[in-house]
């Protein structure tokens, strides 16, 4: 069967599957009368591959086989046809996996001891549930933990072919983290007072100006007395002194203080007569 006639074949199968497909997968849809063979199907995919080149899809190989997807270019604007949002995993979870996909086999101990903190059995199960990781065998040690891989359901996720395709650990402490890196910028020097080389000179300097301050206020008060004698003489009447406002009081309370004094010191008998 010639390459032409293999495309749309190999094409349609890889659309109508839900799952990558791969070289051997793909020849079993062929019998021996149709005398197609993997080399031919290797072909075919590349021959398809090439055909991607400029349109919004591509064909990729993962851990899994061959699969149609939608390129990172136009992920922005396809996404928005799915109102499911993305899944966000806590920094916990994927610390985790790292951990397991850089150094499996590994044991839960392991990552805890590296991490410093407790692996929480949800962040375990979120991973197993999604098929990114299973146990792989038990550690030869008191208490037999089980030690976790990584699958292909985790390379087909994260887009990979094999765990080469990872970045290098080298290349990851290379890389900053933004908030690690981010500095402040400084602020402008501001200068709000003078401060003096003896603190006790300036205590000095305070206390004569705070007796400079109450001479000053000393002076304008005795200047200001004679101003205000003087007023009062060429104002109103002065208030009466204090004895007459005593007699005034003694008066109220006795019931003689309405008779003249004169009436009151004159002789009885002339009062008669």
């Amino acid at each position: 069967m010639q390459i032409e006639q293999l495309k749309p074949i190999v094409e349609a199968a890889l659309l109508a599957s839900t799952q990558p497909m791969t070289v051997q997968q793909l020849g079993e849809l062929f019998n021996e009368a149709d005398e197609v063979g993997r080399e031919q199907v290797a072909k075919a995919l590349e021959a398809l591959a090439e055909d991607c080149a400029g349109r919004g899809i591509e064909l990729k190989e993962v851990a899994s086989g061959f699969r149609y997807q939608v390129r990172q270019d136009v992920h922005p604007w396809i996404s928005r046809m799915w109102t499911e949002r993305p899944s966000r995993y806590s920094r916990a979870l994927l610390e985790t996996l790292a951990l397991i996909a850089y150094r499996q086999p590994i044991t839960r101990p392991e990552i805890e001891q590296i991490r410093g903190v407790v692996v929480s059995s949800n962040i375990i199960k979120t991973m197993e549930e999604r098929e990114w990781i299973r146990v792989v065998g038990y550690r030869d040690v008191p208490g037999k933990p089980a030690l976790f891989g990584t699958t292909r359901a985790f390379l087909d996720y994260f887009n990979l072919k094999s765990l080469d395709q990872l970045p290098p650990l080298s290349e990851i402490r290379d890389l900053e983290d933004p908030q690690l890196r981010f500095e402040p910028e400084p602020l402008p020097a501001r200068v709000v007072r003078d401060l003096p080389i003896d603190p006790d000179e300036e205590l000095l300097h305070e206390h004569d100006a705070v007796d400079a301050a109450a001479d000053d206020y000393h002076t304008a008060t005795a200047a200001e007395a004679p101003a205000a004698s003087e007023s009062g003489d060429a104002g109103s009447d002065p208030s009466p002194p204090a004895e007459t406002l005593t007699t005034t009081a003694d008066e109220a309370a006795n019931p003689a203080a309405d008779v003249e004094p004169d009436a009151a010191e004159q002789d009885p008998e002339e009062y008669r007569a």
